[in-house]
Parts: structure tokens; sequence; C-alpha cells
């Protein structure tokens, strides 16, 4: 059965990627990944806090060793005690670019415009095939508008986007006014399609220890819904490609997606779940599915639920809640 996909322009030999989890910093685990019928796999997000403490790091070093001796070389830590070495993430680019078949997408979470160019161009250098940009940016202040928020990520993906030549996806959250505008004026500004949704910490209040702490729990199916709406609405109708992520536990959680309209699905749970060796139990499960139904590729699937191929696409446009609660009430 033929499972080739296209996303980004890229040529994929299946529908299937294994999204940024820690799973994917050891290059044996991406080979067994790519053995078991990932389309891609997404590198360990970089983020601008870790660039910009190793930046301080350096020139901290580099200011003290003016005042020095070249004997007191010696007494600089190793590049062990930093918090993070980009060159250790260069090269893990590198060697996965070199030992896989399949493409590596390097993930750089960032904030501000000029925190990612130089590594976004880097990782282009070292071998990535694509670049999936997350950008988080949490508006607190009262006096910054909506059209500020967004201004400002569109001002990190055009950035980006005019320092490297590969592909660059966008994995943005869906707390935008109008998600699907948003992923329009994203592909506008040189981005080749989005990634939805992000899932972000979230505040937990310690009544004991009277802390405010993040908390982030492995997605489950239920999570499904919202980017599936998205992805029904946006397939086929903002130019670019889509990746859905979010709740993928079983294969029919991938058919379900794809449905939607996506190009690709996203796992990381389920993965760091049940292992790396799970997305070939996915794959096999989709392709079973797609064969007790005489469908022979997954574009034969793709999108037959999305917004722009329906008659009556209801579903999609409203809440529907009396209807629901009837339906419950009757139960």
């Amino acid at each position: 059965m033929e499972m080739k996909t296209r996303y980004l322009g890229l040529d994929l030999p299946s529908p299937l990627v294994a999204s940024a989890s820690p799973l994917n910093a050891k290059l044996e685990v991406l080979k067994i990944l790519a053995d078991h019928g990932a389309g891609a796999v997404v590198l360990p997000s970089v983020f601008e806090e870790q660039i910009w403490h190793e930046q301080r790091i350096l020139d901290q070093l580099v200011e003290h060793g003016s005042e020095s001796s070249g004997e007191a070389l010696s007494y600089f830590p190793t590049q062990s005690a930093f918090a993070f070495d980009s060159s250790n993430h260069l090269t893990l680019v590198e060697k996965a670019a070199t030992a896989l078949p399949i493409p590596v997408i390097a993930s750089l979470n960032g904030t501000t415009d000029t925190g990612w160019t130089d590594m976004a161009y880097e990782f282009a250098e070292a071998g990535a095939g694509a670049i999936e940009l997350n950008v988080h940016f949490l508006p607190t202040d009262p006096d910054m508008s909506g059209a500020e928020v967004e201004q400002r990520t569109l001002d990190v993906v055009s950035a980006v986007c005019e320092t490297v030549q590969i592909p660059v996806s966008v994995k943005i959250g869906p707390y935008f006014s109008s998600p699907a505008h948003m992923s329009k004026r994203i592909v506008v500004a040189g981005a080749k399609g989005v990634v939805l949704f992000n899932r972000f910490y979230q505040p937990e209040i310690d009544p004991v220890r009277l802390t405010v702490e993040p908390q982030l729990e492995l997605s489950r199916r239920y999570e499904m819904r919202l980017p599936m709406r998205w992805i029904g609405v946006l397939a086929g109708r903002f130019g670019g490609s889509i990746a859905a992520t979010t709740g993928v536990e079983s294969a029919e959680d991938v058919v379900r997606y794809l449905l939607a309209g996506a190009d690709v699905v996203m796992t990381t749970s389920a993965l760091l779940r049940h292992g790396p060796e799970h997305i070939g139990v996915l794959l096999k499960g989709v392709e079973d599915w797609l064969d007790a139904r005489g469908l022979e590729t997954p574009a034969d699937l793709r999108g037959k639920l999305a917004y722009g191929a329906m008659d009556d696409p209801e579903g999609y446009e409203r809440a529907n809640y009396i209807k629901v609660m009837q339906s419950w009430g009757k139960a």
C-alpha cells in the first residue's frame, strides 16, 4: 500500500510524524522511528531562553578572560556545565540528517524576531529539511492589543523565512481571535504551513506551599476536538500545509485528522507512553483501515470531511449546545 504524502513541499514516506519530545534527542531512537514508518521526525525544541543563557555565559567568560593570563584558562567550566550547548544540538541535526532516510525537522521556540535567525541558519546549514517555529508569547500586558500580538508573531515568522531557504512551518496556539485568518497571514509571511495546535504549560496553584507552578500533562484523545475543528475549517482554503497534533493515541485518531484535512499527523504523547515502535502500530492501523474500505493511499480520504468538502458544514460552524444537551437528557 502506498502511504506517501507531501508536507511543506517535502516528500514523506508516510503521514505520521514523530513530533518534538525528549525521545527524539537520541539518534538511536530516531532510527527506530524511521525504521517503523515515521514520515519525518521533529527534533527537541531549542528555546530562546537557552540561547540567550548560553550567550550570556560565553560573554562573561570572554570578559573575564580578557583580564586573565593564559594559565587561568584551565579554570573555565567545561561545555557540559552550561545549561545549553547549541553545538550538541547542531551535531544531532547533522548526524540525524545523514543517518535517516526521512526529513529531519528542527524545532525552534522563540518570542522575538532577533532571537532566532542565527540558529535557524545554522540548523539549515547542518542539514535540517525544515524548521518548525514555535511562537509562544503570553500577552499579560492589558494594554497590548490582539493586533500587536499577531504582528509580533508575524515578525518572527518573516525574519526566519527570510533567513533560510528550507521550508518553515509555524506551530501556533488556538488563542488568536481568528485562527483561520492568522494561519493565512502566516503563510503570506513566508511559511509553508502550520501545526495545529501548540499545547502550552498551564499554571497550577499549590494551596499548601502557596506557589504557582507550570504543569503539562500528556495529551488525551478528547483534546483532539479543538485542533480537528480548525484543521477541517482550514483544509484547502489558506494556501499551506497542515500538520495535526494533540491527542493521537490510536490509528483511528490518525484517520480522523486525515479526514478533517491534515497533510500529516504528529504524535508525542503516544510515543512517550508506548515507545517509539508504537508509530509502526499506528501506521499499520491506518493501512488496515484504508484496506478495509478499498482505499489505496491517504490521499483517498484526506479532507473528505473538511469544511470545504461538505454541503452542510454545520458541525464546524455551530456550537450546538442545545442539541448536545438534549441528547444527554434522553440518555
